[in-house]
């Protein structure tokens, strides 16, 4: 079988289009087919797949897994659940590749795929390959097939695990905003186990995201979260993107806390495990971020952005922590490296229980950092 993909869906981080006009179930068969093509090439043959709630996803996924199975693969199903759900399929099921079907933060009506191949961003020029021997053509092989991999639950209890005892932020209120993405049932099962009082808003998975965009380095769609933070007194906001593998916060006093700050505050304990270690930041990142790493004795780094990057220099370097101004957060201390809004989350809240300094008041600590918004 040959196919030709829309120009435009082949992009340097994932494969994503509109659907019904760049992207349809024989893209998405394609997709399968091809990727299997390129796992068989490497002795591999069990691939994980996974979907985010998008209205369209259901219909990719099916034809993404019967591509999978006629290029001779043994797909593991994880279902409906956010990315790092999948990553952690990709892991603790130790398959050979793994596919998320996703739309991430963009509007409803585009969905796309993030790949992974041998544990490791599968991007770029893996991409273009996949394009080119679709057009030159691939044959269908026998012996593929399909099994579930209920993995939600595993992967709820090893964050739990790692996150350790939070009890002593049992006075505070913190808000979650799932803004109807993916991650809402897992912040449900997440927020039901924590001390202290959560309230979670919008958890329903629902595709065409009826409360607002789910971007969560946005100012607009922060704005009611922002707006539930002031009216509740609550101490913290944490937002999430469509597929969970992006955070934002909202601190107590209502301000937006960009992705290099963040990232610069997680890296206390790491700096406190591992003193001394190289802290990653993408090329974005505020001089007041770099310096605060310094200042703890950490060796502050730039990187390209883009999480694909950021996932392959962290496994170059053994770096302990890395993270974006976008809100990806890659924590390889004491948790697997790769982008995981949720357990970024449970970290802030392991810094504060264990520091007693809340992010507001790190962020308090520090110079004044004045950027303009990101053009997009």
């Amino acid at each position: 079988m040959r196919h030709d993909f829309h120009p435009t869906i082949l992009r340097s981080y994932d494969i994503r289009g509109i659907v019904g006009e760049t992207l349809g179930e024989p893209d998405a068969f394609a997709i399968g087919l091809g990727f299997a093509s390129l796992i068989r090439r490497d002795g591999g043959q069990r691939v994980a797949v996974g979907r985010d709630g998008r209205l369209s996803s259901p219909m990719l996924a099916e034809a993404l897994i019967k591509g999978l199975c006629a290029g001779g693969m043994t797909v593991l199903d994880a279902g409906l659940g956010p990315t790092p759900m999948l990553y952690f399929a990709d892991h603790h099921l130790n398959t050979d590749g793994a596919i998320q079907v996703t739309g991430s933060h963009n509007p409803p009506s585009h969905n796309g795929f993030k790949m992974v191949m041998g544990h490791k961003p599968f991007f770029g020029e893996d991409i273009q390959e996949l394009g080119r021997i679709m057009a030159a053509g691939v044959d269908e092989m026998p012996g593929g097939s399909t099994d579930g991999a209920d993995i939600h639950d595993t992967w709820i209890n090893y964050m739990q695990d790692q996150a350790g005892d939070l009890s002593m932020l049992a006075d505070k209120t913190v808000i979650w905003d799932c803004g109807n993405g993916a991650a809402g049932p897992s912040v449900l099962a997440l927020t039901d186990a924590l001390a202290g009082n959560h309230q979670v808003l919008f958890p329903e998975i629902d595709g065409t995201f009826p409360n607002h965009h789910p971007d969560p380095v946005d100012p607009e769609t922060l704005e009611f979260l922002r707006q539930r933070v002031a009216e509740s007194g609550a101490s913290l906001g944490i937002g999430f993107d469509g597929d969970g593998d992006r955070i934002g916060l909202i601190d107590c006093h209502g301000r937006q806390i960009p992705g290099d700050l963040l990232t610069a505050y997680l890296a206390r304990r790491v700096l406190r495990k591992e003193p001394g270690a190289e802290v990653i930041f993408d090329v974005k990142s505020s001089l007041a971020a770099l310096d605060a790493v310094a200042a703890m004795g950490g060796k502050p780094g730039l990187w390209k952005t883009g999480h694909s990057h950021m996932k392959i220099r962290l496994k170059e370097t053994a770096a302990p922590i890395a993270g974006e101004m976008s809100g990806h957060i890659f924590i390889s201390h004491g948790y697997l490296g790769f982008d995981d809004a949720l357990f970024a989350a449970l970290a802030v809240l392991r810094e504060w229980a264990e520091s007693g300094e809340s992010i507001d008041a790190f962020i308090d600590s520090l110079p004044p950092v004045y950027a303009t918004p990101e053009l997009r």
